[in-house]
């Protein structure tokens, strides 16, 4: 008999959260979507389908945010529904406790958070790589997908020819192409040599390839070239390591980004906290059941359900500033990236597991 319960809740409560994250894709396609037509009647020729076609490939990378709201609405929704419908009373009456039909959504949550993280999330960085291909690709050098906290790309780098300095605008395709390229090369000696201005720069082995290039030396005349190449000993692993999107690097890739970032001494903090961030998440949707239930449990006793919705609502933002805040001290190198992932989790389970029991057992 309980088998079938269990199974006849977890279908309920995996069905209002399919519809709860359903609504949340459609908002976020259709508002990225007249955002990036905005974007797009200011350029020329650019046809819909492009625009739609990027606006689609961006949606699985947003819509992975918004989770964990998906679980908390539709456990809540869940609730309310088995609560209208009597289910819940005749659940209660029959001798089943509180923390025992608790199990199926708290299955539900742990189970949508291992397929978030393990097959979902590796789909999601793939379509947000294919994104920024194509963003750079319709929108050139003047927009952009990743940008620093300055809107400019900086960075030195040294190659056979000697070192120089380059700018971009715009990054795609994990840093291994810039789109609005200015760079200063120097000689050995760290002599100018030249400014080198193009459209894009394309990674390849040891060399920039740079498209559309105008060549400005002392006391001579700019000369254009179709392609230009600049020598680097940069390897594509290090440039997607310092500058590609992490949204875009899978779970699965991760450790491997991770541990060749040591080695070669770049900043590999943001890659560790979503790393641990990615792990946490089965644990982050437990607790979203459970904030869930503080709210929604008594509702059916006490009346108020709108107000107690509302209550868990805004339980459920302020985890959410508290896990962005740990996170930013996390980026930040105040903490470590695990403390900066688990502690929220651990500080706020330990919060509504008192007010439940409190709640259930006085």
């Amino acid at each position: 008999m309980l088998k079938i319960l269990n199974r006849y809740l977890s279908l309920k409560f995996l069905i209002a959260i399919f519809m709860v994250f359903l609504l949340f894709c459609f908002l976020i396609l259709l508002i990225d979507f007249i955002e990036l037509l905005r974007r797009a009647s200011k350029a020329n020729d650019i046809p819909i389908h492009k625009v739609f076609g990027i606006a689609l490939l961006r949606v699985p990378s947003f819509a992975e945010l918004t989770l964990p709201f998906a679980v908390l609405l539709g456990t809540i929704g869940a609730f309310l529904m088995l609560g209208r419908s009597s289910e819940l009373i005749i659940i209660r009456a029959s001798g089943v406790s509180v923390w025992r039909f608790m199990l199926p959504p708290l299955f539900v949550a742990l189970a949508l958070g291992l397929f978030a993280s393990f097959i979902y999330n590796p789909l999601a960085a793939y379509a947000k790589a294919e994104s920024e291909r194509a963003y750079a690709a319709v929108f050139g050098q003047n927009k952009s997908v990743l940008r620093a906290a300055n809107n400019q790309i900086w960075f030195r780098q040294d190659g056979s020819d000697g070192p120089s300095v380059m700018n971009a605008e715009a990054v795609a395709n994990h840093g291994h192409s810039l789109i609005g390229v200015s760079v200063l090369q120097y000689s050995k000696n760290n002599e100018f040599i030249e400014r080198i201005d193009a459209s894009r720069a394309d990674l390849e082995e040891t060399v920039w390839v740079l498209k559309d290039a105008w060549i400005s030396r002392l006391e001579q005349q700019p000369k254009y070239y179709k392609n230009y190449l600049l020598s680097t000993y940069l390897t594509p692993t290090q440039i997607s390591d310092s500058m590609g999107s992490v949204e875009s690097v899978s779970f699965w890739a991760l450790p491997n980004y991770i541990e060749i970032a040591n080695k070669a001494g770049l900043p590999a903090t943001r890659y560790k906290i979503q790393y641990q961030l990615l792990l946490s998440k089965p644990f982050l949707l437990a607790i979203m059941v459970l904030i869930a239930a503080t709210c929604a449990l008594r509702t059916f006793r006490l009346g108020r359900v709108q107000t107690m919705i509302i209550i868990g609502m805004c339980i459920g933002f302020g985890f959410f500033i508290f896990a962005e805040t740990s996170r930013q001290f996390g980026l930040a190198e105040k903490v470590t990236p695990e403390l900066a992932a688990w502690v929220p989790l651990f500080a706020w389970s330990f919060v509504v597991l008192t007010v439940l029991l409190y709640q259930e057992d006085g």
